[in-house]
């Protein structure tokens, strides 16, 4: 081959310079995302719904349908459970929701008074219990008014309601239409040198979210499904609302029956007070929930090396909401995962080492 057809040879990058090239672009999203802040909510969505149906899609797929018209199936059945919800469940919640915050300073005035009528000696009037249940009180008031308030007299809530009820649906349609092309395309785009590594590592990430954000989030379905029904049979007051609040938080273990058992127990004495019944009946649908999540949805659908530990998801949901704002909830669960997976690699990659290993020489 001649000199003229020889190509040039490609100046090859330091570690240093790739380090700073990758600093550079986790700079530029961060950036990005602080600035676009709830424009890229509606995109985020989309991204989540696309990411939590795909393999829906895929399975479609194997029976034979073609990928437009099972993405197009996927998106009537969709769109069909979503109005469903907003015209049958969503009209309760804020009904019962609305209902609780009003009522519920009278509830802790009349319980403050029952206990005080029973335990005088802790509920003197300058005693720290009942300062707290009136301080309680006036912050749940307080927090009624705000919530009403702020929802009658922000227009911005409904600009971005109106965006995510018109952009989300669009943009997961053709996200989901064109899944395999995009996931391609960024495949492409893969350093060469660290393509095998870095296809590892988004395979990881991609378990750690299939089991948490499909399996966990299906679980916390369920659970709010059951709970708010089963409390809806037993006749509590505000049972659906508080059942779908206890499904919601059910991804961090225990918190969800427990936060819901209190609640709702605390209604029930107040409610069916004389009847045991049926307050042991509310105490056996939150411990039937406990009992179904532990030995059969959560080994079944998320499995048990999900690797995205309560305390971490926690913290990542409160770094990323007070840095990000919604946005930044969104993309919380996704960069924890990846974090953690990273952290477990970099973490492999120490220990086989030579400076964790040292050297031969070395040892006495």
């Amino acid at each position: 081959m001649s000199e003229t057809n020889k190509k040039p040879a490609l100046m090859q990058l330091s570690a240093q310079q790739k380090t700073r090239y990758w600093l550079i672009g986790l700079a530029l999203a961060i950036a990005l995302l602080w600035l676009l802040g709830n424009a890229v909510v509606p995109f985020l969505v989309a991204t989540a719904i696309a990411y939590f149906l795909e393999p829906v899609v895929q399975r479609l797929q194997k029976l034979g349908t073609n990928r437009l018209w099972a993405v197009i199936l996927i998106s009537l059945l969709a769109l069909i459970v979503v109005v469903a919800i907003f015209l049958l469940v969503v009209p309760m919640l804020i009904q019962q929701g609305t209902a609780l915050f009003s009522v519920a300073p009278e509830y802790i005035a009349r319980l403050t008074s029952f206990l005080g009528e029973r335990f005088p000696a802790l509920f003197e009037p300058d005693s720290p219990l009942r300062k707290a249940m009136t301080g309680l009180q006036t912050v749940l008031k307080d927090f009624g008014v705000a919530v009403v308030n702020q929802a009658l007299n922000t227009s911005l809530a409904l600009v971005d309601f109106l965006l995510l009820v018109f952009v989300v649906p669009v943009v997961t349609f053709y996200l989901m239409l064109d899944w395999p092309r995009v996931i391609a395309a960024v495949d492409r785009w893969l350093p060469r040198d660290h393509a095998g590594t870095m296809r590892m590592l988004a395979g990881r990430v991609d378990k750690v979210l299939a089991g948490f954000v499909r399996g966990q989030l299906t679980v916390c379905a369920i659970l709010g499904g059951f709970y708010a029904l089963a409390l809806a049979a037993i006749g509590l007051q505000f049972g659906v609302v508080i059942g779908i609040f206890a499904g919601l938080v059910s991804f961090i273990p225990f918190v969800g029956s427990l936060l819901g058992g209190v609640l709702s127990i605390g209604l029930a004495l107040y409610q069916f007070w004389g009847d045991p019944v049926w307050i042991l009946a509310v105490a056996a649908v939150f411990l039937v929930g406990q009992l179904v999540e532990g030995n059969v949805l959560t080994p079944k659908l998320v499995g048990g090396s999900v690797g995205l530990h309560p305390v971490w998801l926690l913290f990542s949901l409160s770094a990323f909401g007070a840095l990000f704002g919604f946005a930044g909830l969104l993309v919380a669960v996704p960069v924890a995962a990846s974090i953690g997976v990273l952290g477990r690699y970099a973490l492999s990659q120490y220990l086989e080492g030579r400076f964790y290993l040292g050297n031969d020489q070395d040892e006495p």
